[in-house]
């Protein structure tokens, strides 16, 4: 990337009032381990939800929108304080545009992280599309932003940084952390 191509990143970033991602592929690796019983687990990266907490305590709200119904994205979502989950949405888009006025944000206001191509219909209404190094190569290509980092494995952290960065308050996070 760029230093223009960052600087324009930096600059839809800093607009950001409202994340919202997808699940499988996004805050997992993508994965579905179901033991003999059909019980389901997911691996889940702490550092992901680190960052979410960091971007929700500085004013950024964060919804889920996934296609698939699981118990523990409920569980997930609760831990993280996530309180607003949509689960079995088929069509993504249309649950956004029902969210935005309930919400008062527009549609510039809101960033989505994707990985696969039932997210392209939102990827394209969003002020920030981001997409997963990992994605599929039809999101890489509508994307405003590509994470060095996979799915499930540090993304979401780097999309909150960025977001966080942009609202110029990473400095005071590493004054807190002692890391600036």
């Amino acid at each position: 990337m760029t230093d223009a191509d960052r600087e324009k990143v930096l600059a839809l970033a800093a607009k950001i009032r409202l994340l919202i991602l997808d699940v499988d592929g996004v805050l997992t690796d993508g994965r579905i381990i179901m033991d003999d019983e059909g019980r389901e687990s997911k691996h889940f990266d702490v550092k992901d939800g680190h960052g979410l907490k960091m971007l929700m305590r500085s004013g950024v709200d964060v919804v889920i929108i996934t296609g698939r119904l699981s118990r523990v994205v409920e569980h997930r979502a609760r831990d993280l304080g996530i309180r607003e989950v949509h689960q079995q949405s088929f069509d993504k888009l249309a649950v956004f545009e029902e969210l935005l006025p309930r919400r008062g944000v527009s549609a510039d206001e809101v960033a989505y992280v994707g990985d696969d191509i039932v997210d392209i219909p939102l990827l394209k209404r969003v002020g920030l599309a981001v997409g997963v190094a990992d994605a599929a190569e039809e999101v890489l290509r509508t994307v405003d932003y590509v994470t060095r980092k996979q799915g499930g494995r540090g993304a979401v952290r780097e999309v909150c940084e960025l977001i966080l960065q942009a609202h110029g308050v990473w400095p005071s996070i590493g004054e807190r952390y002692a890391f600036a």
